[in-house]
């Protein structure tokens, strides 16, 4: 396990660096919440040869709903746990073949199709821990846009200034590891023992 402080844009070479197990902390400018609606959004612009708001490539984006406040003007993240991963596995590989970006952040993990993306772009999946919202608005500084607000706040693209947003553990990364994976493989077999010596069929 190796600790990276990265910030971004983060080159191809950086992602490709980093290897399930790694921690990874955060500082910039190119950090970007993004569920379902923007996903869908982003690649329906892209579509029409027409440009997002922001540049995405090297960029890290969360796959959160935060909860913000805005006092004399200015908004403040307040709560920002991730939001189940696997609810853009629709959407994450043409997304990052399309985008670059370079870090993809949630819970749960993400699937096949996603993790032949990372492969092939250059990226890696990170999880954070959920139930851990407050934390991760201590990392998340400054709000620079809330664009895309018509989606409403949980499905809008935030831009952020991140520093030192972290601990994020890469849980998938661009060499084809999963931790989800091996874990899914190892409850299989354990259960299959299980069954087994209890004299249960599947």
């Amino acid at each position: 396990m190796t600790e990276y402080h990265l910030t971004t844009p983060i080159s191809e070479e950086d992602a490709r660096k980093l290897k399930v197990g790694d921690i990874v902390y955060v500082t910039g400018e190119h950090v970007y919440t993004a569920r379902d609606e923007a996903h869908e959004r982003a690649l329906e612009m892209y579509e029409k040869g027409e440009k997002p708001p922001v540049d995405f490539e090297g960029s890290v984006v969360y796959h959160v709903g935060p909860v913000a406040w805005k006092k004399d003007g200015k908004w403040k993240i307040v709560s920002a746990g991730p939001t189940t991963s696997i609810r853009m596995e629709l959407f994450e590989d043409e997304f990052l073949r399309k985008y670059k970006a370079r870090i993809i952040i949630g819970k749960g993990g993400m699937g096949a199709k996603t993790l032949n993306a990372l492969k092939e772009v250059g990226a890696v999946y990170c999880s954070f821990t959920g139930g851990c919202g407050a934390l991760a608005a201590k990392g998340l500084k400054e709000v620079r846009a809330y664009l895309w607000d018509d989606l409403g706040m949980p499905e809008a693209l935030w831009v952020i200034t991140a520093e030192k947003f972290g601990p994020l553990l890469v849980t998938m990364d661009s060499h084809g590891k999963s931790i989800h994976d091996e874990m899914d493989r190892t409850v299989a077999a354990r259960k299959a023992e299980v069954y087994a010596k209890i004299g249960i069929r599947e």
